[in-house]
């Protein structure tokens, strides 16, 4: 029978929309289903995305290939995309790691090596400059740090799946504003349903992030935790910004794993404000169903975390002191494996890219690519890591 479509993309957060960017330049008769970002959040009761933020972390210094091989890839088409959409996303700020000299060596050492591999320049900063070089970072004479200057800094991921969006409906994608419920194999094509409406397709590629498991969307579930993790905005004034305005994106690696933390610089916010953003590798909660999925992008987060990040947060950054915080939700999507799935369910017609494992949207331009690849050729090769790659199902 006559198809809708020869490919349908389901999701069109970071992953799913770069999918569909790719897909327009490798086939023809393509949509990519997904909502628009809720006007109200604390109102909303469909599907959520976690790219519904101003900033985030981008950097190739990573303690495993593939995961720093996805973002080196990415990061190097940003310029292309940004200049084709005519969006600006990505801030080149450079993206410090502090640590302990004898805390994390492991990963460090990991790390420098996947850097000298990739050909990124990382300059080790001896624990004596540091606090010279970073002033506006308290951290103890014990450690050391390690600054990428090019090719890391922070993109805004709101931007970035609108210049994606953008290009791949240049493309000739249909773009289709609604949330998918069902997906079905009837052995000679692919049946998604919308809002009682049908679509037909050869090929579907599921990459609904931490919803992925909530709508009859896979054959199966994918093995994958959903975990509520807090996010922390400080509200920058002019003092703070003397201080904070010109620093880079930053991790400090605690000496115990709650402790580690993320840094985002300031960004201005739609609502006109500047914050600083930060966060940790906390889970407190893990979310199993679609309601507890909404109910907590509803919310403001754990004030316990909060509370948490608060205490680190002045810790490293006394001149925060006194300014005002809020808090806000966000969740992370874990794969057994520590990788993003990039392969086949039990149909042969349905796939599936998800598994962010809260390091992915650097790394979503790249990963958008592979579920593309997936469609067009039925399989990853080992320059992509496909085996790395393979699905999990639960």
């Amino acid at each position: 029978m006559a198809v809708d479509f020869r490919f349908i993309i389901i999701g069109r957060g970071m992953m799913g929309a770069a999918a569909a960017r790719h897909l327009s330049s490798m086939a023809d008769g393509i949509a990519l289903i997904g909502p628009r970002e809720p006007a109200e959040r604390k109102s909303h009761e469909g599907v959520f995305a976690s790219h519904y933020d101003e900033a985030r972390i981008t950097r190739t210094f990573d303690g495993n290939l593939a995961w720093g091989s996805f973002a080196a890839r990415a990061l190097d088409r940003y310029r292309a995309i940004e200049a084709r959409s005519g969006i600006s996303f990505f801030s080149e700020v450079g993206c410090l790691f502090a640590a302990p000299d004898k805390s994390e060596q492991d990963y460090i050492d990991r790390a420098l090596t996947v850097s000298r591999t990739l050909g990124s320049d990382i300059e080790t900063i001896a624990s004596s400059d540091l606090s010279r070089r970073f002033p506006y970072l308290a951290v103890g004479a014990d450690f050391s740090g390690y600054f990428e200057r090019k090719r890391a800094g922070y993109i805004n991921p709101r931007a970035l799946v609108c210049a994606q969006a953008m290009l791949a409906e240049q493309g000739g994608v249909t773009l289709i504003e609604a949330t998918a419920t069902s997906v079905r194999d009837t052995g000679t094509h692919v049946e998604v349903t919308i809002d009682g409406r049908r679509y037909s397709a050869e090929r579907v590629l599921v990459a609904a992030g931490g919803f992925s498991n909530f709508h009859a969307l896979l054959p199966r579930p994918v093995d994958t935790k959903v975990m509520a993790r807090t996010v922390v905005f400080y509200e920058i004034g002019e003092r703070e910004m003397a201080v904070f305005g010109d620093m880079p994106s930053t991790i400090v690696l605690g000496d115990r794993e709650e402790d580690h933390i993320y840094i985002l610089p300031p960004v201005r916010y739609p609502d006109g404000k500047i914050y600083l953003k930060l966060g940790g590798d906390t889970e407190m909660l893990s979310i199993n169903r679609l309601e507890d999925a909404g109910a907590w992008f509803r919310s403001d987060g754990s004030a316990a975390e909060r509370d948490h990040l608060c205490r680190i947060a002045l810790q490293l950054m006394p001149a925060l002191a006194g300014c005002p915080v809020t808090s806000g939700p966000c969740v992370a999507n874990f794969t057994p494996t520590g990788y993003p799935y990039v392969g086949y369910t039990q149909s042969p017609r349905i796939a599936v890219l998800t598994g962010g494992n809260f390091v992915a949207a650097k790394s979503s331009d790249e990963l958008g690519r592979l579920g593309a690849v997936l469609l067009t050729e039925g399989r990853l090769g080992d320059t992509d890591f496909g085996g790395e790659l393979t699905p999990v199902f639960a």
